[in-house]
């Protein structure tokens, strides 16, 4: 299960005065997939500590096509790469719809660091967090 998919409802309001999705909101989409993955799944998984403190150090979008808002999800596909002892990669591919004919919209990644909200700062991933996470790589996967 190197890849985790995730559908992504639009809304009225994500759409700019042209009718494309706004640029920002893929960040909001990008975050319902990153939560979706890591703090409900995860929690299933007996992993709640990803749900307790994890910061985004960096985004790269690369926007490849415009999406017009419509009532339908967009599939989201996350896996992680270049997981290290602080830090680790979600990788995402957006795609314009939920079938495996929708359209590639846009590429990205995020840079995700766990952090400890009590003492404010970074820590390392802890075993299970580590485990968890490995487990959605994709060796094959370009982002």
């Amino acid at each position: 299960m190197p890849r985790y998919t995730y559908h992504c409802p639009m809304r009225w309001a994500d759409q700019d005065p042209f009718g494309h999705v706004n640029n920002t909101i893929y960040l909001a989409y990008l975050e319902q997939a990153r939560v979706d993955l890591f703090f409900r799944l995860a929690g299933e998984y007996g992993v709640d500590s990803l749900g307790q403190g994890v910061v985004i150090v960096r985004h790269e979008i690369d926007y490849l096509r415009p999406i017009r808002y419509r009532n339908e999800p967009l599939r989201i596909e996350l896996w992680c790469d270049d997981v290290r002892a602080a830090s680790f990669n979600a990788c995402y591919e957006v795609y314009d719809g939920t079938t495996a004919e929708a359209p590639l919209a846009a590429r990205a990644r995020s840079r995700c660091a766990p952090y400890d909200l009590v003492a404010g700062r970074p820590r390392r991933l802890a075993a299970a967090e580590r485990t968890f996470v490995q487990q959605f790589t994709d060796p094959v996967a370009v982002a």
